[in-house]
């Protein structure tokens, strides 16, 4: 039996870090607003939102569930159908086992997330790469994709990372949309950390389906994802069982409930505005990346960088942590003594960065702190 000591422990969680300034590549985009701390709160306990459930999870009324898949998330990734899942790498896994059959072809960009290479491998497909231009860039052309295409058969399916989740890189997505839509192969754009952060429409990508992460980019507590579609794709992505009528397949019946689900839809409102502010994001992106160069690091990926994530090679700092006590391990100390969280306990060679959820004040002294570090250890 656990020890009371041990579960003790257990009811007094909590995050020490809470307050400080959040570059943590997962969590930035994640944060939760006012509103979704109350739904949290509000309907914390179990599978709260099926207090009046008939049978479908998106048909409940209240809360309004059905209104915001049927009405607001087609509106605003741009699609004529939408759903939920449980993050962007179960949409992708949806719609794989949906349109392919094993040994069918998907073509997929050279920065594709692991997730999407799993969900292959699970629907017994065979992954074609469009190589990255590797360093320092890493960028996927979109022409790669009709060189690609052009040397296969039987291509199912066509996915295109949107951003890259290490890099930050934006591939040309209407451009892929165009190549496969004139050969008449189903597109898909993992928009994990795109949905929720940036303007972006399905329809103008030129894509069959968009997926989004609400627990990576649209401030939900999560897991939790959306899915954007044609409507030409409903009866097969969306199909009902023969056993239980008003069940879904792929979903395995009904996905996101609770506080995840409630969080979603208690943040949408400030998700919906703050895309429009996209244009600020990128600038002090930039800004941010000439500031961290400035003091010796490389900003690797696409350059001008245009998304909040991104990557620096970090040479100065793994120089030190080779001659240090603590290792790889005393750069995550020195920054969370300066009150900065999202480097991870041992990594100094190249550091995976976001900017979106602190000001440019704050990434300043974000810049500042690895300068001092710099500085006492040199």
């Amino acid at each position: 039996m656990p020890q009371p000591a041990d579960l003790e422990r257990l009811t007094t969680l909590a995050r020490p870090h809470r307050d400080m300034i959040n570059i943590m590549p997962l969590q930035t985009g994640s944060l939760l607003t006012d509103a979704a701390r109350r739904a949290l709160v509000e309907f914390g306990d179990g599978y709260s939102v099926c207090d009046f459930c008939q049978g479908r999870l998106t048909d409940i009324a209240n809360p309004p569930v059905r209104q915001f898949v049927n009405e607001m998330l087609p509106e605003f990734l741009g699609s004529e159908r939408a759903t939920l899942t449980y993050g962007a790498r179960d949409g992708v896994f949806m719609v794989l086992h949906s349109l392919t059959k094993p040994g069918d072809v998907v073509v997929v960009d050279g920065n594709r997330h692991y997730s999407t290479a799993v969900a292959a491998e699970r629907a017994e497909v065979e992954l074609v790469t469009v190589p990255n231009s590797g360093y320092p860039e890493y960028t996927v052309d979109a022409e790669g994709f009709d060189v690609a295409l052009s040397k296969q058969h039987k291509v199912a399916l066509v996915i295109l990372t949107y951003p890259d989740g290490r890099f930050g890189n934006l591939a040309d997505a209407p451009r892929v949309g165009e190549i496969a839509e004139s050969l008449g192969i189903p597109y898909l754009v993992n928009g994990a950390y795109c949905v929720g952060r940036m303007p972006v429409r399905m329809s103008e990508l030129h894509a069959d389906f968009i997926v989004g992460s609400g627990h990576k980019s649209m401030a939900s507590a999560g897991p939790s994802g959306v899915l954007g579609m044609k409507a030409r794709w409903e009866e097969v992505v969306l199909r009902r069982s023969s056993l239980h009528k008003t069940k879904e397949v792929e979903c395995l019946g009904c996905t996101v409930r609770g506080v995840p689900l409630v969080t979603l839809m208690a943040s949408f409102p400030s998700v919906v505005e703050r895309v429009q502010h996209w244009d600020e994001q990128v600038a002090k992106a930039q800004w941010f990346s000439a500031a961290m160069e400035e003091i010796g690091f490389r900003q690797l990926g696409e350059k001008p960088h245009r998304h909040d994530l991104m990557v620096f090679e970090t040479t100065a700092l793994y120089d030190i942590s080779q001659r240090v006590r603590e290792r790889g391990y005393y750069l995550y100390k020195e920054m969370e003594a300066r009150g900065i969280w999202g480097v991870k306990p041992g990594q100094t060679k190249a550091l995976e960065l976001s900017t979106f959820a602190a000001t440019r004040e704050q990434l300043k002294q974000v810049v500042e702190a690895f300068q001092d570090i710099l500085e006492k250890y040199r």
